[in-house]
């Protein structure tokens, strides 16, 4: 109705999925260097999670686009299927014959028949299974006993399992570790910034053919502000904006009309930010009276009973920040005693309240913000502020020993048992332990209370020592080999060697490096790599650790 109006061939904004309108951000790269990494590895499970709407279609479609041709693809698009319907679902897709009403063994035996005779004529079987949150643990149990076929050296059945966020949680469950243990690489795909937005609006424009802006700078803030970064929701809004402009006959699109858009198809929106600010700053200071009024009683009540103690930072499992951020020992733990007393009971209602109130990213990074004694800054994105301070962003997927060998404070995603997602920043380690901050307090958790609160994405500030190049390979010079060499000794404490040339030694080094921190062994040093390793290098900034073995 109103593409001629706007100069436009066709709707833009559509949420069916089109490939000609496929944008790739960064993040979507990322996602898809992950598992193109995981499925060129020995097989096993690649996982790829994100919200409802972020792109994880997208990069699936990518990622079937790039399969070489040797390989036979099942995708799987309603796994709500017991062990027998999914055994048969799989059947259907490869177009493997069987007879009616068959068993379960039936199934199995001519699905291993399959991939035996695909492995000995050279071609590759994957398996693709959409909304695997849906899944059930018996099913991912078949799933993980179908991968047991394999040679020496690789899987003959590959699986990816796209989800949302709680699929994440189901595999975290007991019953399933030696299925997450196989798990080769997972991506969790977060949404769009603010200005991956505008590019992603542009280029859908673009194709549409539009080549002139459309919508106006603040107008793209508040599509941010209202869609999240989601692409779907943001599709929605602006064919709705679209529609608004039409109906005025105005051009171009600014932010009025997106807020309208916004009430519209999402309903009401919140207050803007600068009017919330007085309520969130009177919310925190009644937050921190009442902390302050909790933590004096308790000390009262202790040093009536003579029990008054002060525990290492080691030992004590709670630690509350006051405002002005000088940390107050509380001597209580996460982890309570067999007696649950009063006191226990309210130290747990403050973690627990602690975590309710940590579901803003943007607090998060203001904690990170201030070990690196910076500052967020008003209107821009974290890492734009970041690079505005002479700082970076690095986001990486991983677990405790990934965070423990950087060695950096590290905004990580957390969820709780209802797999609410809250964030919190990694302040200090000491053995087992590390120092969390969650809103305005720190709490002192054990590995084991974050192994299980952990969803696998974390992020860090560090502060690049030089400009780096784009990648370092066989043509590279001399003096850039040598480097490379030198810098992979010290991570490996070891001796650097003096080089004349990137020799294999070298070659195996870098390979061993990646693979060690899921990078593609390619045995070139890219842009992830030298990231990577730079990250060890750098003297500059907090760490968690005065000393950490690195490996």
């Amino acid at each position: 109705m109103y593409k001629a109006f706007y100069g436009l061939n066709d709707n833009p904004f559509s949420i069916a999925p089109n490939p000609h309108y496929m944008f790739l951000s960064d993040r979507h790269r990322e996602a898809l260097a992950h598992l193109t990494y995981g499925l060129g590895e020995t097989g096993g499970f690649v996982l790829l999670t994100g919200e409802v709407g972020t792109g994880k279609t997208t990069v699936s479609r990518c990622l079937l686009q790039q399969i070489p041709d040797n390989t036979d693809t099942a995708f799987i698009l309603n796994p709500s299927l017991t062990e027998l319907e999914l055994l048969a679902t799989l059947c259907d897709e490869l177009e493997i014959k069987y007879g009616d009403n068959p068993t379960l063994k039936q199934l199995t035996d001519l699905i291993s028949m399959y991939l035996l005779n695909n492995h000995k004529n050279g071609r590759n079987t994957v398996l693709i299974i959409d909304e695997a949150q849906h899944l059930r643990s018996e099913v991912l149990e078949q799933l993980r006993l179908l991968t047991n076929l394999e040679t020496n050296t690789k899987k003959l059945l590959q699986v990816i399992l796209i989800g949302q966020p709680e699929l994440q949680q189901l595999l975290k469950r007991q019953d399933l570790r030696q299925l997450a243990q196989r798990i080769t690489a997972r991506y969790h795909l977060l949404p769009l910034n603010k200005d991956e937005i505008a590019l992603y609006v542009l280029h859908r424009l673009q194709v549409a053919g539009r080549h002139e802006p459309l919508f106006t700078r603040k107008a793209i803030a508040a599509l941010h502000k209202h869609s999240g970064g989601i692409p779907r929701l943001t599709n929605l809004l602006c064919e709705r904006a679209l529609m608004a402009g039409y109906g005025q006959a105005k051009v171009p699109i600014d932010h009025k009309m997106v807020n309208q858009a916004a009430v519209e198809v999402l309903g009401d929106i919140d207050v803007s930010s600068d009017k919330r600010w007085p309520y969130v700053a009177a919310a925190a200071l009644v937050l921190a009276f009442g902390l302050s009024f909790y933590l004096f009683n308790r000390s009262a009540i202790d040093e009536n009973s003579n029990t008054a103690s002060v525990l290492p930072p080691a030992s004590a499992n709670v630690v509350a920040s006051g405002i002005d951020n000088s940390p107050m020992t509380v001597t209580t733990a996460v982890q309570p005693p067999l007696s649950s007393s009063p006191a226990v009971n309210a130290e747990q209602q403050i973690l627990r309240q602690a975590m309710l109130q940590s579901s803003s990213i943007d607090n998060a990074f203001a904690g990170l913000f201030g070990l690196w004694n910076k500052q967020p800054i008003m209107g821009l994105s974290a890492c734009q502020a970041a690079q505005q301070q002479e700082l970076a962003c690095y986001q990486q997927q991983g677990n405790w020993h990934s965070i423990m060998r950087l060695n950096y404070p590290a905004v990580v995603y957390l969820q709780d048992a209802q797999a609410n997602v809250f964030y919190g920043v990694i302040v200090e380690r000491q053995a087992e332990q590390i120092l969390l901050q969650l809103g305005e307090q720190q709490f002192w958790v054990n590995k084991d209370w974050f192994d299980r609160h952990f969803s696998g994405t974390f992020e860090i500030l560090w502060q690049p020592d030089s400009v780096l190049p784009r990648e370092i390979g066989q043509s590279s010079s001399l003096a850039q080999v040598q480097w490379l060499e030198n810098s992979l000794a010290m991570v490996n404490q070891r001796r650097a060697r003096l080089l004349s040339q990137f020799d294999s030694d070298l070659e195996q080094q870098l390979m061993q490096f990646q693979r060690q921190h899921g990078l593609k062994p390619d045995g070139i040093a890219g842009s992830q790599t030298l990231i990577q390793l730079n990250l060890y290098l750098s003297q500059q900034g907090p760490r968690l650790a005065a000393a950490e073995v690195r490996r």
